[in-house]
């Protein structure tokens, strides 16, 4: 078993061809600009608009625990709730929804199997990301197991914080590291996401064997500068690796958190990434022999 928040069909992004994408939930970073925030608890949550919520108060009423109130905003006592997911099926204007579904391979791959004809007409196949899927690493490499039996092209999301012995024991049957580079400096690093990026670093050079995309979540003010960036090109040119995503920040995470009732202050950007900084940021990895890419 494994914990899923979310399986998209039919992407186009993160790895080749058309995809499948199962998010698997968890995270040991703590980046405040994590546009996923629903996806850092290991547990089940609920999300709740309050812009859809028409004050109804069926989902009360449908919960046989008591495990909801109203004040002011909807809150739900997670040592009452058992998930029954009554609360949902009540909603009348659909603003309530839950964050996480415990799933057996096999119901996963039900869903990956649905998508094998667009894999084979464009070079496709599944991504795994998160959260951190490594943090769910028995029930991933059992997940890439059987994408390998059913020759199904896989790729991998990474933060590269994960035990190295589960690094060396599912890379076999991975075609495809997605992975994050933060921050070169481990100071800002730690600062940033609550842990060091000395694992991190450690881990990619276990990969140079492997087909590896570095990504750089690039956001303004933070880790936009180029002294940051010469110092990752040259990291990055040394282990033998070809290409680089840079990835702009966006929003989409903010209002996530409001709808997660977490108490946590939105992390504000006051800078913005201009067309001209960005340009020279790839010209800058361009000099590294790098292939760059902006966006994933």
């Amino acid at each position: 078993m494994g914990l899923v928040f979310d399986i998209q069909h039919y992407a186009i992004h993160d790895g080749p061809g058309i995809r499948t994408i199962v998010f698997l939930k968890g995270c040991p970073l703590d980046c405040p600009w994590c546009h996923n925030p629903e996806s850092k608890s290991p547990k089940i949550e609920f999300m709740w608009w309050s812009d859809k919520c028409i004050g109804c108060k069926a989902c009360i009423m449908a919960c046989p625990n008591d495990a909801i109130i109203f004040n002011p905003g909807l809150k739900i006592n997670e040592a009452k709730c058992n998930y029954c997911e009554k609360c949902i099926n009540e909603c009348y204007s659909e603003a309530l929804m839950i964050v996480g579904k415990d799933m057996t391979v096999n119901e996963v791959m039900n869903e990956i199997e649905k998508d094998i004809p667009f894999y084979e007409e464009s070079g496709g196949g599944v991504t795994f990301s998160g959260g951190e899927p490594l943090l769910q690493p028995v029930f991933l490499n059992n997940l890439l197991k059987e994408c390998k039996n059913h020759k199904i092209h896989t790729a991998i999301e990474t933060c590269g914080y994960a035990n190295p012995e589960t690094i060396l024991t599912i890379k076999e049957n991975v075609d495809l590291f997605l992975y994050d580079i933060k921050f070169m400096n481990g100071k800002l690093h730690e600062t940033y996401t609550g842990v060091s990026n000395k694992l991190i670093l450690r881990n990619l050079k276990l990969l140079r064997d492997k087909n590896v995309i570095i990504r750089v979540p690039l956001i303004p003010g933070v880790n936009d500068d180029f002294e940051q960036m010469e110092i990752l090109g040259d990291f990055v040119f040394n282990l033998g690796f070809k290409e680089v995503h840079i990835l702009p920040y966006h929003k989409a995470g903010i209002e996530k958190l409001k709808r997660l009732n977490i108490s946590k202050t939105p992390f504000h950007i006051t800078k913005t990434l201009s067309e001209e900084l960005i340009n020279k940021i790839e010209e800058l990895l361009v000099k590294y022999n790098l292939k760059v890419k902006i966006g994933g």
